[in-house]
C-alpha cells in the first residue's frame, strides 16, 4: 500500500502539571519527516503492513512526587488514511518500578456513504519481548469489544494476560480494520503507575481428560466466546449453558487470545471436559484452533497474500491442536476463508443458526468429498459449532457428536481428524447412520465400506428427536438419490439399497420444511448431518 502525507500523529504529554507536544507525518518506521521525503516515499508501490511510530517515552524521575502515588499519564493522537497498514504499533518506554500499565483509545465514526465501511480499529499490547510474528511478547488482544484495559502482575483485563510490567519498550497495538473515506482520528491513552509489583498467581488450567463413557458418542461445542474476547457471557455462564445444552465437552475460543484458558478454574467436572483453543482472526478468514495446549498464542497477524498460513498451521499441530477453517463463506469483513484447505484437519461447515452462507459452505465441501473420491487430494471433515457470543445465541446450536474412545482431548480429536462425527441442531436429536454389504462387512460414519464395485449395499439410517416437518436425505457424488419424510413421531428408521460403482460415497441430511414449501426446490435448514461412508476398495 502506498504511504501517505495523510499518516500523521500528534502526541500529547501530561505529567506534573507539564504539557509536552510533537507533531508532523510519519515514514513507514515512524520517524518525523519533512513533506518532500513523504512525496518521494509516496511514490513508491509497496505492501507496508505495519506502520511504527515514534515512542511515546516515560522517566522514573517524571513520576516522583504526584499526588495519589506515583503515576505518569500521556496521549497520542493521529489521523489514518484509508488504505493504512494493517497494525499500527505504538511503541511505549516503559521504565523500571512500574506496577501497573493502562491504556484507554478512542477514534471517531463519521457518517459515510450507502454501502460503504465506516471507522472500526482493535486494539492490543506486546510487552517488551518485542512484537515479531509468533507471539513472544503478545500480553492480550480485545479487538474492538473495549476501550480500556490495565495490566499488572496479580491480575489483567479480560482479554489480557497479567503478569509483571518490566521494563523496556512495550508496543500499544492498533488495528484500522475498515477506515472510512474520511480516515481514522484516533486517540491513545497510556498511564504508568509504580509501585510494588505485587506477585503473579499461577494459571489453573482445565485438565484434558474427563470422566466419560469409555468409547462413546460425544456432544460437543468447539467455537465459543466469553467477556474474555467480544462476548458477554462469563465463563461460568457458558459452562451452565453447556450443561443446559447436554454437552459433554467445550472448547474455549476467544478472539486472537489465549486470556480465558486459565478462566474456567473449578468449572469442568466428570460430566464436562473444557479444551482450551483460540479463534485466530486474521483478514482474510478465521480458523478455530482446538485443543492447543493451555497458554499457548497462535499469532493472527498476516494476510493471504503474506503466505504464512501454513507456518501459523503447524503452530497450531505443534501445540496438540487442530487447524479448522470458521464459517469459510460469513459475511462479516474478513470473515471470508481465503487460505485454501491443505492446511486444514476439518472444516466448519455449519455455524450458529443455519444460513445460507452454511449452505455454500456444504455445497463447496461436497464438492471436495467428489475431488477426494477421484484420488484427487484428501478429504475434510465436517464439523459445527455455535459460535455463541450472547443471549439469545444458543450454546450447542449446532454441535458436533464425535465417536471416541474416551472423553479426552487426544481422543475426541482422532476422532475429529477420521470424520467420526456427526451434527446436530441440539442434543435431542440422536441418529445412527451404517453401510453394510455382504458377509458381515460394516462401516460407519466417516469409515470406508470395502466391497466389490457390484455388490449390494444396504444404508441405513435412525433418526429420534427431529421436529414435524423433517425429511432425510442421503447425498452422494452424484447428489442426492434418496429421500424421505420423517413421522410425526420424529423419529426414522430409512433404509437404501445401492453399489460402489453407483455411490462412491454416502452421506445423510436431516433437514426441516423449506419455508417456502419446496416451490424453489431449495431445501430447509439442516436440523442435522453426517460425515460420508465410503463406499468401494479404494
Amino acid at each position: 500500500m502506498e504511504l501517505s502525507t495523510g499518516l500523521s500523529a500528534r502526541v500529547t504529554h501530561a505529567y506534573n502539571g507539564v504539557t509536552r507536544v510533537s507533531d508532523g507525518t510519519l515514514d513507514s518506521g515512524g520517524h518525523l519527516m519533512q513533506r518532500r521525503d513523504v512525496l518521494r516515499l509516496s511514490a513508491l508501490a509497496g505492501a507496508a503492513g505495519v506502520l511504527t511510530l515514534d515512542p511515546m517515552t516515560f522517566t522514573q524521575a517524571d513520576a516522583a512526587g504526584t499526588a495519589d502515588g506515583p503515576e505518569q499519564t500521556k496521549t497520542l493522537s493521529g489521523h489514518l488514511p484509508t488504505g493504512a497498514p494493517d497494525f499500527v504499533y505504538v511503541p511505549v518506554e516503559v521504565p523500571r518500578g512500574v506496577r501497573e500499565i493502562a491504556v484507554s483509545y478512542s477514534y471517531d465514526k463519521p457518517a459515510v456513504p450507502a454501502g460503504t465501511q465506516g471507522n472500526a480499529c482493535d486494539i492490543g499490547i506486546f510487552d517488551e519481548r518485542g512484537t515479531e510474528l509468533g507471539g513472544r511478547g503478545f500480553r492480550g488482544w480485545s479487538g474492538g469489544a473495549r476501550t480500556e484495559f490495565a495490566i499488572s502482575a496479580e491480575e489483567a483485563t479480560p482479554g489480557y494476560l497479567a503478569g509483571p510490567v518490566r521494563a523496556g519498550t512495550w508496543h500499544v497495538v492498533l488495528g484500522p480494520y475498515t477506515v472510512a473515506p474520511q480516515g481514522l482520528d484516533y486517540k491513545v491513552t497510556v498511564t504508568l503507575r509504580y509501585g510494588a509489583p505485587g506477585t503473579a498467581r499461577k494459571p489453573v488450567y482445565p485438565p484434558q481428560r474427563a470422566k466419560g463413557r469409555g468409547r462413546a458418542w460425544y456432544r460437543g461445542d468447539s467455537h465459543l466466546h466469553t467477556v474474555y474476547s467480544d462476548g458477554k457471557r462469563t465463563p461460568a455462564e457458558l459452562v451452565a449453558a453447556a450443561r443446559a445444552a447436554g454437552l459433554d465437552f467445550i472448547t474455549t475460543t476467544e478472539h486472537n487470545t489465549t486470556s480465558a484458558h486459565a478462566a474456567f478454574e473449578g468449572l469442568w467436572g466428570d460430566d464436562l471436559l473444557i479444551l482450551t483453543g483460540e479463534e485466530i482472526t486474521t483478514r482474510n478468514g478465521h480458523v478455530v484452533a482446538l485443543g492447543t495446549d493451555p497458554g499457548v498464542f497462535i499469532d493472527w497477524r498476516y494476510r493471504a497474500r503474506d503466505n504464512r498460513f501454513g507456518q501459523f498451521a503447524r503452530k497450531v499441530r505443534q501445540a496438540g491442536g487442530l487447524v479448522i477453517p470458521a464459517h469459510p463463506h460469513g459475511t462479516c469483513v474478513g470473515c471470508n476463508w481465503k487460505f485454501g484447505f491443505n492446511e486444514a484437519d476439518a472444516v466448519e461447515v455449519w455455524n450458529a443458526d443455519f444460513t445460507p452462507d452454511d449452505e455454500i459452505t456444504i455445497s463447496e465441501w461436497d464438492n471436495t468429498l467428489v475431488a477426494a473420491a477421484r484420488g484427487d487430494g484428501r478429504w475434510l471433515p465436517a464439523v459445527g459449532h455455535s459460535d455463541a457470543h450472547r443471549e439469545p445465541q444458543v450454546v450447542g446450536l449446532p454441535q458436533t457428536v464425535v465417536l471416541a474412545d474416551d472423553l479426552s482431548r487426544t481422543a475426541l480429536q482422532e476422532g475429529i481428524r477420521a470424520g467420526r462425527s456427526w451434527i446436530a441442531e441440539s442434543s435431542k436429536i440422536d441418529l445412527t447412520f451404517e453401510a453394510v454389504g455382504g458377509r458381515g462387512k460394516h462401516a460407519g460414519i466417516g469409515e470406508r465400506l470395502k466391497v466389490g464395485g457390484a455388490e449390494e449395499i444396504t444404508v441405513r439410517l435412525k433418526v429420534s428427536g427431529v421436529g414435524p416437518g423433517c425429511s432425510v436425505r442421503f447425498i452422494t457424488d452424484q447428489g442426492q438419490l434418496y429421500g424421505t419424510p420423517v413421522p410425526a413421531s420424529g423419529e426414522l428408521t430409512a433404509e437404501w439399497r445401492t453399489t460402489a460403482s453407483y455411490a462412491a460415497y454416502v452421506r445423510a441430511e436431516v433437514r426441516h420444511a423449506p419455508a417456502d414449501g419446496g416451490a424453489s426446490g431449495i431445501p430447509g435448514p439442516m436440523a442435522a448431518m453426517t460425515n460420508p461412508i465410503w463406499l468401494g476398495e479404494r
